[in-house]
């Protein structure tokens, strides 16, 4: 049998993702990684978003890491899958294997499921809502639809304007199209894969608060005073967990302990939001599970047990 050409990895954060993606990469000659993952894609930000070593990165190629600016605003799901797409088709016309990360599942539900497209924008009813600011925007929102308001960023114009404009054009709440849009079922194209991770959350816990103590030993606050310096983080950079808190603690508005415990606390939280994605991406037909947290060697194993046979 031959190989599949695309290998999806999903899993929450901390599980061993990057771990199994480097063991398949390493036994499938010719294999390239694409990562994605809604804040590697940012240059700097390295340590707290568990970006993959340069040595590792040299050993295999990656992709979709480091093509966006932090201090800048406006990368959107869009642009990482017209992005993804456009390295799938040429993975595959050069008989390459593509193995996919998947750390933020929106961007695995878009490549997937394509995106909610919606009603086509309104020039004038846009002007008149950018016409009010971001404070006016978020809690007019906050009115209409509030599950959309807590998931977006208060200063994040573009995404408010676009969800006040669905339920204008549409009477609907853009949470609610949403939804719909989250529950249509998955169906994996030909030669595509889906490897997922789902450990215990109790030992996931355990990783995410070592892992965190682990960045802040390799640097993590000087790599956010750095980013700093260059200039303020935009919107969407800024909100990343972890750069958040050590920049509120650099501006002096949070003790440094207290920093790091509210970033372990919020990737805590992330993975548990995580779980709410994977057990519908457990439904894919053919998917391979495992419960356990994989390190190099474990993930090595693991993969070899899946599709040993496959690749052999």
């Amino acid at each position: 049998m031959n190989p599949a050409r695309v290998i999806l990895i999903v899993g929450p954060t901390a599980s061993g993702k990057s771990a199994l993606a480097m063991a398949a990469a390493r036994r499938i000659a010719g294999a390239e990684i694409l990562t994605a993952d809604s804040m590697q894609i940012y240059r700097g930000m390295d340590i707290g978003t568990a970006k993959p070593s340069s040595a590792l990165r040299a050993e295999i190629p990656h992709h979709l890491i480091d093509i966006a600016d932090p201090h800048a605003s406006g990368f959107t799901v869009e642009n990482w899958l017209n992005a993804a797409r456009e390295l799938l088709t040429t993975l595959a016309a050069n008989g390459r294997t593509a193995i996919i990360v998947g750390g933020t599942n929106l961007y695995v539900q878009a490549l997937l499921s394509g995106l909610f497209e919606g009603p086509p924008a309104d020039p004038e009813l846009r002007a008149r809502l950018q016409a009010l600011g971001t404070d006016a925007l978020h809690a007019q929102l906050q009115q209409v639809d509030p599950a959309a308001a807590a998931r977006i960023h208060w200063n994040d114009a573009r995404r408010l304007i676009r969800a006040l404009e669905v339920h204008a054009l549409t009477g609907r709440p853009l949470s609610e199209h949403q939804r719909q849009w989250h529950a249509a079922p998955h169906v994996l194209p030909d030669g595509w894969r889906c490897i997922g991770l789902l450990p215990d959350s109790a030992a996931n816990a355990r990783a995410i608060n070592a892992r965190v103590v682990h960045m802040m030993e390799a640097g993590l606050l000087d790599e956010v005073r750095a980013l700093l310096a260059r200039g303020a983080l935009g919107a969407q950079a800024a909100e990343a967990v972890g750069y958040r808190e050590l920049s509120l603690h650099l501006r002096g508005q949070r003790r440094l302990e207290d920093a790091i415990e509210d970033t372990k606390q919020k990737t805590r939280r992330l993975a548990r939001q995580q779980r709410t994605w994977l057990r519908r991406f457990r439904q894919i037909p053919g998917s391979v599970w495992s419960n356990d947290l994989l390190d190099d060697a474990q993930a090595e194993k693991f993969f070899a047990n899946v599709l040993g046979r496959e690749i052999a």
